[in-house]
């Protein structure tokens, strides 16, 4: 069984989705039969992926769409639901994946801008773009965006990218929310945890994917599974970290603040010898 949305009526539009989680996404929806808009930047790159959703659409090139656009633009989100209106109608489901992770540290201001625009901007001016038609159109709808365990944990190293993030976290779940509790809502908001997985994003150089790292195809397997089951959460696996790790590496991080353990304590020395301890006990 599957999600009520994602039927061969409905109309999903995907940021992001001309690679990665996004492509795999879109392919994943169109072998269902949904009518797909990738929204993206780069022609060619838009192009290349429109071949590859039509191959597994049962109505072909028909059923596709792309459209340039940058997410941390407001007007280019709003000019994209209008095309997605024009061409299919409306949409029904929403994958907010657009995402970019270039380098930052908390004492230079470069690269702040452009991620927290992205990844943070894009997911709010999507939403706000496309939800109120969404809920409009009385049918059953999905809003999926996608997060990460940076933004739960928030580990040193991208603090900017963390960041954004840990927005997604909060700003998808106030959107629920405010969704199961609007009368006649249909829609429904859920955020897409990835474990590590191998795209363009996390290749780092790499041209073949690590044993620890899953597949973007794996990744939106395991999202159709837990949509059908009602999750919320969906808190992704992968081949070198199972969800019971997960799970207490969320935790350690929690109780950092119910403990008044010092910032990040995870990755002090001195704290070492007592969160593999807690680890352990999984």
């Amino acid at each position: 069984m599957s999600h009520p949305a994602l039927n061969s009526n409905a109309v999903a539009v995907i940021t992001g989705g001309a690679s990665g989680i996004g492509l795999a996404a879109a392919i994943r929806f169109a072998g269902l039969g949904l009518k797909i808009a990738i929204a993206d930047i780069g022609e060619d790159r838009l192009s290349a992926a429109a071949e590859k959703i039509s191959a597994a659409a049962p109505d072909g090139a028909a059923a596709v769409m792309t459209f340039a656009a940058d997410v941390s633009r407001r007007e280019e989100v709003q000019r994209l639901q209008a095309a997605v209106t024009e061409r299919f109608g409306g949409a029904d489901v929403l994958m907010n994946n657009a995402g970019v992770g270039p380098a930052s540290s908390v004492l230079s201001s470069a690269n702040w801008e452009r991620i927290l625009a992205v990844n943070l901007w894009g997911v709010i001016h999507g939403t706000q773009v496309f939800a109120p038609a969404m809920i409009g159109r009385a049918r059953p709808g999905l809003i999926i965006n996608t997060g990460s365990k940076q933004g739960i944990t928030t580990p040193p190293g991208n603090p900017a990218y963390n960041l954004s993030k840990a927005g997604v976290k909060v700003f998808t779940e106030a959107l629920q929310h405010e969704l199961r509790n609007r009368p006649g809502c249909r829609v429904s908001a859920h955020l897409l945890i990835p474990g590590f997985v191998f795209t363009g994003l996390t290749a780092a150089g790499r041209t073949e994917k690590p044993a620890g790292a899953w597949t973007a195809e794996e990744t939106v397997d395991f999202m159709l599974a837990r949509l059908a089951a009602g999750d919320f959460y969906i808190l992704c696996p992968d081949n070198e970290t199972p969800r019971s790790l997960d799970e207490r590496r969320i935790l350690w991080a929690a109780g950092d603040l119910v403990e008044n353990r010092p910032a990040l304590s995870r990755w002090r020395p001195d704290h070492a010898a007592a969160f593999a301890d807690f680890i352990a006990k999984r």
